[in-house]
């Protein structure tokens, strides 16, 4: 079985780099998208929770309708018609943000609605060829998942390591790297997860390609 599996990672590993968000091409850490708001505004796991709902309520249905709408539009204008469809959508997202965090939605500032023009939401528009809607759901549904992982991941790190806290609840009266809780912070934290995420991959792919030979 192992073997087995080890096979399938080798005989894929291309296109599992390219298309797989989650983990082998993750959209923040791999592709450097989604940065302003993580670097800058997910500060604690109360502010990812805001921007994580508002991404997940965005980037998969701006692609699937903006797709459908961009069907005969020329490519000079695809990207208005996806920041448009994201900022109609926004609007719904607002209401739903309000009612679910109150004023703490304001704790996120301008990067909640910084979100219609974010190029994790926007990026798709730049290739030439179509895309059928379901495949949008599709990528769009996995990207959400990818960007959602590495949300999560630095906020957390970055209240533990800058407040000494999670989810608001203090264990450290000193925190161990203040200079997390600040952008500059947030910019080192992401750069080393970014060469820890691909130091990862590199070594996976090469645990995988001898297991292969040794077969």
């Amino acid at each position: 079985m192992k073997q087995e599996r080890s096979l399938y990672y080798a005989e894929n590993m291309d296109q599992l780099m390219h298309r797989d968000r989650i983990f082998f091409n993750n959209p923040v850490f791999l592709q450097g998208l989604g940065l302003a708001p993580i670097v800058v505004a997910a500060t604690t796991l109360h502010n990812a929770l805001v921007l994580g709902l508002a991404v997940l309520l965005l980037l998969t249905p701006t692609r699937v309708l903006a797709c459908v709408l961009t069907r005969r539009c020329p490519l000079r204008f695809r990207g208005a018609f996806y920041a448009l469809t994201a900022a109609v959508l926004y609007i719904a997202v607002w209401f739903i943000e309000n009612a679910v965090f109150g004023v703490g939605v304001q704790t996120v500032g301008l990067y909640l609605p910084l979100l219609v023009v974010e190029p994790i939401i926007l990026k798709r528009y730049e290739r030439p060829q179509g895309e059928h809607p379901a495949t949008a759901l599709r990528k769009g549904l996995i990207t959400t998942v990818g960007f959602l992982l590495a949300l999560f991941l630095v906020a957390a790190l970055r209240e533990m390591l800058g407040a000494g806290a999670l989810a608001g609840h203090v264990f450290s009266t000193r925190p161990v790297l203040p200079l997390a809780a600040l952008s500059c912070g947030g910019f080192f934290l992401v750069g080393v997860l970014a060469a820890l995420w691909r130091w990862f991959r590199s070594v996976f792919k090469r645990i995988v390609s001898m297991e292969v030979k040794s077969k």
